[in-house]
């Protein structure tokens, strides 16, 4: 999907989510053998470039300030259970997608659970990463 003349970013933009992981490797494996990703590039042990669910995702260690973000440390998330980002992934069948990602070795929080217009389960990545499966019930 293209952006409109009008975005202060032109008409040729896209997204990369990055996550900050304390293995590239295992991060990796997780991302592409449980939930599918594909796997594009990976640099030098450090990053992983992967293709999930129609965007881009970076998994890269951590590191301190460089130039171009002089006091700024990306590190893993220290607590899983205190969360500043978490990735939804919209699918048809939350309970379907449940049980086949449990079945690649996902553990969950809890199964799905029916909120009356959506259905929901969140499950983590190997840093503690919170990934939200959700399922719309409305028309």
């Amino acid at each position: 999907m293209k952006q409109s003349p009008e975005s202060p970013f032109g008409t040729d933009v896209a997204v990369t989510h990055i996550l900050v992981v304390s293995e590239p490797g295992r991060s990796r494996d997780f991302w592409v053998d449980v939930l599918g990703a594909e796997l594009y590039r990976e640099y030098g042990g450090t990053s992983v470039v992967l293709r999930f669910a129609g965007s881009w995702l970076l998994l890269v260690s951590g590191g301190g300030p460089t130039a171009d973000k002089p006091a700024v440390v990306f590190a893993p998330p220290p607590d899983a259970d205190h969360v500043s980002h978490a990735m939804t992934v919209r699918v048809a069948d939350c309970q379907a997608a449940y049980e086949a990602l449990r079945s690649r070795g996902a553990s969950f929080l809890t199964p799905p659970h029916d909120w009356g217009g959506e259905i929901r389960c969140y499950l983590r990545d190997p840093d503690g990463h919170l990934v939200e499966l959700s399922q719309s019930k409305l028309a």
